[in-house]
């Protein structure tokens, strides 16, 4: 084999070999566990690609009985923070690898309140966030939040 040919033979290799790792490096991972609520549609509970998790919004659901836990805004809050950690915990994450949170609220009016559930959770550090109102949220919950995080 010439000096040439053996060159084009090895960087044909190191291009095929750099393809198969930066795909097997990007694959999605589908995330799913018995301690949240189970998707309500056609999404996944969470989905990571390259050590960012990506968690669907959560909205206040037992997941035991699949059914908006009893109470207000506060209640509601703490549910859906506590499905949020399953979540990542099921993904070996924490919440302190939350950057971004992005909290649907079916009335500003709750603001506050929810803020002071929140806040119990991300105590330091809190990630970067974003909180609207919107007319309504699935199965008739006061809030939704969906969750980014980063390993």
């Amino acid at each position: 084999m010439t000096r040439d040919r053996f060159k084009s033979s090895i960087s044909g290799f190191l291009f095929i070999f750099g393809i198969i790792n930066y795909n097997l490096s990007t694959m999605k991972r589908i995330i799913q566990t018995n301690q949240a609520p189970a998707a309500i549609g056609p999404y996944s509970q969470a989905v990571e690609v390259n050590g960012t998790l990506y968690v669907s919004g959560q909205i206040p659901l037992d997941p035991l009985t699949m059914k908006i836990v009893e109470g207000g805004i506060q209640e509601q809050t703490e549910q859906v923070l506590k499905n949020i950690g399953a979540i990542l915990n099921e993904a070996g994450y924490n919440y302190s690898d939350v950057v971004k949170s992005t909290c649907l609220l079916s009335d500003m009016v709750n603001f506050k309140a929810m803020n002071e559930v929140y806040g119990r959770f991300y105590a330091e550090n809190a990630p970067a966030r974003a909180a609207f109102a919107v007319k309504e949220l699935p199965l008739g919950a006061l809030i939704e939040i969906e969750t980014i995080a980063v390993k």
